[in-house]
């Protein structure tokens, strides 16, 4: 209950601070439609000759879903990944981390949870429902699919969740990690596209090393009815990640000596 607590004032207090500035909201909502405008001009381009009806095993319809899980992501990571997890590398360089060290509650959920974008909230909001309009679209999915597609998630959300901490934790020895999340994010954006549709040599990679085929491809295709093997380990690909995560971070914490000492 002290952690739900917790969550109510960081909600709180980001409410606060960007309701001041109700004029970015809508120069967000207009950044989150122009990403979005993006993501489907890829799509519709594949589709766009008239003798191609599917790529890999998807039409236009699955393949908007897959767009829509990537969306959805997209608007997770700059919610509530991006604005909480790129201060830690500041809160090295500049030891404001030893304030929150000495808080009486655990460090890595404080760094997880502190601050909220809810300007990009509209990313999610329409990440969402263009997944709903494409499942309508489709018209085969059942509420079994439906509730499998959502654990799957789940999953999803946690091994994105694992990947950006690790990855931002390295700053306590590298410092400026932001090119390493940028290299993660560009490597992300291959998971707008189903996996089937693109090249064999990088499906590998895409599925077992970077696992973005867990995030967006195998909840779709778990919605659309087409459970394959691979998401039978998506849970467990996610509690691999989030225990690394955690044993990294009190690793690199182990090895952190302040910015004052």
């Amino acid at each position: 209950m002290r952690f739900f607590r917790l969550l109510q004032i960081y909600l709180s207090a980001s409410l606060s601070v960007q309701l001041a500035y109700r004029a970015n909201f809508f120069a967000a909502l207009l950044s989150s439609f122009a990403n979005l405008a993006t993501g489907l001009l890829g799509v519709y381009l594949f589709y766009s000759r008239p003798e191609i009806k599917e790529l890999g095993g998807w039409n236009l319809e699955a393949a908007l879903m897959v767009v829509g899980f990537f969306t959805l992501t997209e608007g997770l990571i700059s919610v509530w990944l991006r604005p909480n997890l790129t201060q830690l590398s500041e809160g090295i360089r500049t030891g404001t981390l030893d304030f929150l060290l000495l808080k009486p509650v655990d460090a890595q959920f404080q760094l997880s949870a502190r601050n909220l974008n809810l300007l990009r909230l509209p990313d999610m909001l329409l990440g969402f429902g263009l997944i709903v309009w494409s499942a309508a679209a489709l018209g085969t999915v059942t509420l079994g699919g439906a509730l499998l597609a959502a654990v799957l998630y789940l999953s999803a959300v946690a091994m994105v969740y694992a990947i950006w901490f690790i990855l931002n934790t390295s700053a306590f020895w590298l410092v400026n990690v932001q090119n390493v999340t940028e290299l993660f994010q560009g490597v992300f954006s291959a998971g707008r596209y189903p996996l089937q549709a693109l090249p064999l040599w990088i499906r590998p990679v895409l599925t077992f090393v970077i696992p973005v085929a867990f995030i967006t491809t195998i909840p779709a295709q778990a919605l659309r009815g087409e459970l394959g093997q691979a998401a039978l380990f998506s849970p467990l690909v996610a509690l691999v990640l989030l225990v690394l995560c955690r044993v990294f971070w009190l690793r690199a914490l182990g090895s952190y000596t302040s910015a004052s000492s």
